[in-house]
């Protein structure tokens, strides 16, 4: 299903373009000239898009003037931070589950946090992962290590074995604070991990087994006055953010003090966050929707945000009530999901006035305001390691669609050598102009400067420049608005998250023998993004299914667990055995095209995969069967 996101108008180009010559009469002249000759279609455009692009133009001069504002004084997160804590010390900062805690003692735990780290040694510049579970300490843990210089590494709290021991490891981190909750997971990589790295523990273990420096009492007795000072700039690292992006392991995204900045104050001013909004945030905090677009509205307006361990559809709306909350935060999946839930008093009962984020279908939008009586929807698309995140502030940076060959994947080039730009209708991967020197329009990239080099195109809107390249297919109209398509490369999204095929497939592999297996996404009506699909070569019909579904479950977080397997006699493979995936994911898990093969399906609630029939295949499609 394609997801419907702000973004650039015609008259938004036009009047960049306007701004940066200085030239109006020049410029009234031509519209007059378009006009005359025939370009009715473009006033028509204009007229449409003129109250939206007027309102993001305004967004953007504000965010661009505050960013070189900041740069000049040298600004970090944490003086932000500490500028509302003066406005305003006793005032909730953070609310979750039974505790509250207000702005001076967020504020002062960080200190303590920073003294405990640079009193051990740590000191600007190291990394230090961070993985646990939604709580305020998370952010408290990575804004007291940025007091010091120190840059945590975000790590998602699903992962497990070899993808958790690779982001730790790809960080180059000195030391890893976990939860006790993960003190299971921490000990099933340590042989994986650096015998010099340091692990301290906050909160209590669930596993005996390890050895670490228990951090609660240690940083309790830590002085709360500011940390000794460190020369920071508002262009340093501030933490890392992990994405699949389009191929292999997770990759560490570098976030700067600029780039949270940007993308959380663009937020603030699009949608009107005010200083007594409640905020519910339920996504990760590890994720730039939630860790960054949440959480940085208490940094920008002062607001009060609520962290939940993990979302609930059932809890979603009874939770807004019992924290009187006036915005929300959403996933696509989540407004599936709690439309999807039976009613209950308390969806009518709540202030939420806004929810914002990003990929709610366009078939379920206005049933959903509708039900719950949301009055604004606040619509955007984002890449976290992007420069382009339209919807926050569209005339940020030059973006455009650029064709891409369907059969290589290679963008289409004029006889000039530039990229061909996707037209109306058409759909194309969207790439944001690079220009080096200006904060908001530079690719800060990855950890990996091979990764970050991957993601750079050269000669896209003329000879000599530099673009980033998102990885995403989308589709724009004549009114500007652009619709999200799908994933180029080997990944595909699922329940919100970046999957990896090759790490999906590597899993699988070694579970059944290394025997050849293709994971792709397949549409499942109804659904948002591409749920997993697994094939596997089976020649003798001997694959131990119970094994694989226990080896998926321990390996893997649940949203890259495939959905469906497919038991085949042989994968094609191209002439240099790549292994090929577009004639499987049109047949998908359809048994009318895939007659030779065994399907299944993984039932949620028998906790194993079940056959796919024609009856079971009518049930998935038409939501009977949940998946």
């Amino acid at each position: 299903m394609w997801l419907k996101v702000a973004a650039f108008g015609a008259l938004g180009a036009s009047l960049v373009l306007i701004l940066d010559l200085g030239i109006l009469l020049t410029a009234a002249v031509v519209f007059a000239v378009y006009l005359v000759t025939g370009g009715w279609r473009f006033a028509r455009v204009v007229v449409k898009t003129l109250p939206r692009d007027v309102r993001a133009l305004t967004g953007l001069i504000k965010v661009n003037l505050k960013v070189k504002q900041h740069t000049r004084a040298k600004t970090t997160i944490a003086k932000l931070f500490q500028e509302q804590v003066k406005k305003h010390p006793q005032k909730p900062c953070f609310m979750f589950e039974d505790q509250t805690w207000t702005f001076q003692q967020v504020d002062e735990y960080t200190n303590k946090v920073a003294n405990f780290f640079h009193e051990s040694g740590y000191r600007k510049g190291d990394v230090i992962s961070l993985f646990m579970e939604n709580r305020p300490e998370f952010f408290c843990f990575w804004l007291g290590l940025s007091k010091i210089g120190a840059v945590a590494a975000l790590i998602n709290f699903n992962l497990r074995q070899d993808p958790l021991a690779h982001c730790i490891n790809v960080s180059e981190s000195k030391a890893l604070i976990f939860g006790g909750e993960m003190s299971e997971a921490v000990k099933d990589i340590l042989p994986k991990l650096p015998a010099t790295m340091r692990l301290f523990c906050s909160g209590r273990m669930v596993s005996n087994d390890l050895m670490p420096t228990h951090l609660d009492q240690l940083v309790s007795r830590a002085s709360s006055y500011p940390p000794p000072p460190t020369e920071q700039s508002f262009r340093d690292r501030l933490f890392y953010v992990y994405t699949s992006g389009t191929t292999g392991l997770p990759k560490a995204a570098v976030v700067t003090h600029t780039r949270f900045f940007y993308m959380s104050f663009g937020i603030t001013t699009m949608y009107g966050i005010r200083s007594s909004d409640i905020i519910y945030d339920t996504l990760p905090l590890y994720h730039t929707a939630g860790g960054v677009l949440g959480v940085g509205q208490v940094v920008h307006r002062g607001a009060t945000v609520v962290i939940r361990r993990k979302f609930s559809a059932s809890q979603f709306w009874t939770d807004c009530v019992k924290y009187n909350c006036t915005v929300g935060q959403y996933i696509g999946e989540i407004c599936r999901y709690l439309l999807a839930q039976p009613f209950r008093p308390e969806e009518q009962q709540h202030r939420v006035r806004l929810m914002f984020g990003n990929g709610v279908k366009p078939q379920i939008w206005r049933q959903f305001q509708e039900r719950f009586g949301v009055s604004v929807i606040g619509e955007f698309y984002g890449a976290t390691e992007g420069n382009c995140n339209i919807g926050i502030a569209p005339f940020l940076y030059p973006v455009t669609l650029i064709k891409v060959d369907q059969r290589t994947g290679e963008p289409v080039r004029d006889k000039n050598g530039v990229c061909v730009q996707a037209q109306p209708g058409e759909i194309g991967e969207l790439a944001g102009k690079i220009v080096k020197g200006n904060p908001v329009r530079e690719f800060d990239g990855y950890v990996n400067k091979g990764a970050t080099e991957k993601k750079i195109l050269r000669d896209v809107f003329k000879k000599g420049d530099q673009a980033f390249m998102t990885g995403d297919m989308l589709l724009m109209d004549d009114l500007g608005y652009m619709y999200f398509h799908d994933r180029t490369g080997d990944t595909f999204r699922w329940r919100g998250e970046n999957v990896s095929t090759s790490e999906v497939e590597a899993v699988v592999s070694n579970q059944v023998g290394l025997r050849d297996a293709v994971v792709y996404g397949v549409e499942v009506p109804g659904s948002e993004g591409r749920a997993g699909m697994a094939a596997i070569v089976d020649e003798n019909q001997s694959l131990d299914l119970a094994g694989l579904t226990a080896a998926l479950q321990r390996s893997l977080p649940p949203y890259a667990r495939p959905v469906f397997i497919r038991l085949m006699k042989a994968v094609d493979t191209t002439g240099t055995f790549k292994l090929k995936k577009t004639d499987l994911r049109a047949e998908a898990f359809d048994p009318s095209k895939v007659r030779k093969d065994r399907l299944f399906y993984f039932s949620a609630k028998k906790g194993c995969y079940e056959p796919i029939t024609p009856a079971v295949y009518a049930d998935i499609c038409s939501g009977t069967i949940r998946i």
